[in-house]
């Protein structure tokens, strides 16, 4: 082959040879572009919105049958979702919309686990508007219920409410019946309906009631270190903000002890020093231990009397407060 020929082949063969390395390049480029673009996309988290995140309140954090009257209760009250708000004008449409995106309601045969999202429709629209302290009003409730599912508001009501009430400790009650206006009352009269803080947020008497079980079933104390024990199973850590509790080592050991509900005293002859807590004169005023033991006992989905110890010095204590109210009008 003469030489001019020679180096224009050589020249063609380096071109095909280099070119499909340059497109390849590029094709390679694009591709690792896309894909930590993709990857960005994946890691990237939505800002939180007041439905973005549902939450359970508490685990059911099932033991052993209670044998003794050392043991803990079997389960701690049942989870009910809960909707992080971070914007006031957030709403409950949009778990609505989330929710349904996931799950197509049975419109012609209306299945259980859709009545079940319903009722957390009205949950977590109760809960948010008593968060952000704003009216809860029936029309507000029925509007995120399924329209297929309307004419069951009775049953969702009842069910939302009671899921409620087994969590928070507070009943869900119709306080205006002409405009059908809804709030949630305490059982016990912590400040600010319960929230014990001024500001919004949710009841706090569902833990103040869970503590004071626990301090019932251990024989009316209970050491400091064994309440945080049991609350770190239910994620909730001293030193560590909680979204309805704030932070949970505040409200505990200060707050519900300066308004009385618990009593924090030093265990005597410990070393090292350790604490416990016992109930406060408020606690005995304004609740039971029969009360606090059906509390318990209604979120772990069984009877209090199961508590043969504890069931018998509840009524011990309710018929002496019988007794009491009788005698002063009998003398």
């Amino acid at each position: 082959m003469p030489c001019g020929q020679k180096n224009k082949h050589r020249k063609h063969m380096k071109n095909k040879n280099r070119s499909p390395k340059k497109c390849h390049n590029k094709r390679d480029d694009y591709q690792d572009h896309k894909g930590a673009e993709d990857s960005e996309r994946v890691e990237e988290k939505p800002p939180c919105s007041s439905f973005s995140v549902l939450v359970k309140i508490s685990e059911k954090l099932c033991a052993s049958e209670p044998s003794s009257d050392t043991e803990w209760p079997s389960c701690v009250p049942a989870c009910v979702p809960v909707a992080i708000c971070s914007h006031e004008n957030e709403y409950c449409h949009g778990a609505r919309n989330l929710l349904y995106s996931e799950c197509r309601l049975c419109h012609d045969n209306p299945c259980r686990s859709c009545v079940d999202m319903n009722v957390v429709f009205v949950e977590q629209c109760v809960l948010y508007k008593f968060k952000m302290k704003q009216l809860i009003t029936r029309e507000d409730l029925l509007n995120v219920i399924d329209p297929h599912y309307r004419y069951r508001f009775d049953e969702i009501f009842k069910r939302a409410f009671e899921n409620i009430e087994t969590v928070f400790a507070v009943n869900v009650m119709e306080i205006d019946s002409t405009n059908h206006l809804y709030d949630l009352v305490s059982k016990i009269k912590l400040p600010n309906k319960g929230r014990v803080c001024p500001g919004r947020g949710l009841p706090k008497t569902g833990l103040l009631m869970t503590l004071l079980a626990m301090i019932f079933m251990k024989g009316n104390s209970l050491a400091e270190k064994e309440v945080w024990k049991f609350l770190n199973m239910m994620q909730v850590y001293a030193g560590r903000k909680h979204f309805i509790y704030r932070d949970p080592w505040k409200l505990i050991n200060q707050d519900l002890v300066k308004l009385k509900y618990l009593e924090y005293r030093l265990i005597p002859n410990s070393d090292p020093p350790c604490y416990e807590f016992l109930w406060g004169p408020k606690a005995y005023t304004e609740t039971t231990k029969m009360k606090v033991l059906e509390f318990m006992a209604k979120g772990s989905g069984i009877e209090p009397n199961i508590f043969l110890v504890q069931y018998a010095e509840a009524l011990k204590e309710e018929n002496q407060k019988v007794q009491e109210k009788i005698s002063p009008g009998s003398s």
